[in-house]
């Protein structure tokens, strides 16, 4: 039985492969420790930036969302079911849950 490739998406994935190969480098090689030495400073920089969004979050909610008691209605549990649907969103996916789940 002969496979037949298809010609229109075999060639991305032959040039997707190449990028991997080529980004990746050889074991010790310069180009590969350049690129694993950017992508590490790319994501120590989005932690840090995930981290200050964190924070900002956890004190606003520790001043209860800027909502004094005698403020609170069902307008701003509209705005806090908008943000906790957001974060389950992220919490799912992150974690591998709802629609997520392995």
């Amino acid at each position: 039985m002969t496979t037949r490739l298809n010609p229109i998406t075999t060639p991305r994935h032959e040039l997707r492969a190449e990028k991997v190969r080529r980004n990746k480098g050889e074991p010790g090689s310069a180009i590969g420790s350049r690129n694993r030495a950017n992508a590490l400073a790319a994501f120590i920089g989005k932690k840090a930036e995930i981290d200050e969004m964190l924070a900002r979050l956890q004190a606003l909610s520790d001043d209860h969302f800027n909502c004094a008691p005698d403020e609170a209605g069902w307008g701003m549990v509209g705005t806090l079911e908008h943000y906790a649907s957001l974060l389950k969103r992220i919490t799912d996916s992150a974690f591998g849950e709802g629609e997520h789940a392995r």
